[in-house]
């Protein structure tokens, strides 16, 4: 039989050489390490997206939220000034810290303290009952309102009655107790407090005063209306109320031209 030359016998088994080789290569791949295949951007999963944070109340659209005499109706006006009992009465002191913070927090008009973003406050008087209703709208941090809120709640517990004393010496008896809100916005906390003292006379003298605080997502009202007379809770329900509905207004308008 004649020999096939050496270089016929290479030639010859280079192609079966080659498909052995792919179907080793294909063989590793498969049963071993495979091969990672990117499918195309379309194809993958996207992320979940986060929801975009809340927009933070500005200086204007507090200013807008205010409620004003109109959304009480008669006999309600814009404040004269303060009232003389804030002096008189709400400036006093007492030994629990608690207590004295709420006393602190009254005289003030300021249920939040700290620093603040936007922050506006209106004054309006009702000649007729001899009252003065103060309301705020204001950006604070959620965890910072709720812990107030939290605070408020513990009073009529921790402060329920106790003793006070004015800056001119009187004697006062307080009394701590929670207030019925309407069910609006996402947390809430009322008080009433009184403030009972004799006078040089020996008349004694009453100061009612109502609390409220209500967040509404990353805003929040306080209102704060105290008298010595009839002082209705009717009041600081219809503030809190018009107060939610003006903000929810304000927000959706500045929600439409952004």
């Amino acid at each position: 039989m004649p020999r096939t030359p050496a270089r016929l016998l290479t030639r010859s088994a280079l192609p079966v050489l080659s498909a052995a080789a792919l179907l080793t290569a294909t063989a590793c791949t498969a049963g071993g390490t495979p091969t990672a295949h990117k499918p195309p951007a379309s194809a993958r999963p996207s992320a979940a997206s986060s929801p975009p944070a809340p927009r933070v109340l500005t200086q204007a659209e507090a200013q807008a939220a205010l409620v004003t005499a109109a959304d009480l109706g008669e006999p309600w006006a814009p404040t004269q000034g303060a009232a003389t009992w804030r002096d008189g009465l709400l400036k006093a002191t007492t030994e629990s810290p608690a207590c004295r913070r709420l006393l602190d927090a009254l005289y003030a008009d300021d249920l939040f303290g700290g620093d603040t973003g936007a922050r506006a406050v209106t004054g309006l008087d009702d000649p007729l009952d001899q009252t003065q209703l103060r309301y705020q709208v204001l950006a604070l941090s959620t965890p910072d309102v709720d812990r107030t809120l939290g605070w408020l709640q513990s009073l009529p517990r921790d402060c329920g009655t106790f003793t006070a004393v004015t800056a001119q010496g009187a004697v006062q008896g307080v009394t701590v107790r929670e207030a019925d809100l309407p069910r609006i916005g996402d947390a809430r906390q009322g008080l009433r407090v009184t403030l009972s003292s004799e006078t040089a006379d020996g008349d004694t003298t009453v100061l009612t005063m109502d609390v409220a605080a209500v967040r509404v997502g990353d805003d929040t009202i306080a209102v704060s209306l105290g008298g010595l007379g009839d002082v209705s809770p009717d009041a600081t329900r219809a503030a809190v109320e018009r107060g939610v509905h003006r903000l929810a207004e304000v927000r959706k308008s500045g929600r439409a031209q952004i």
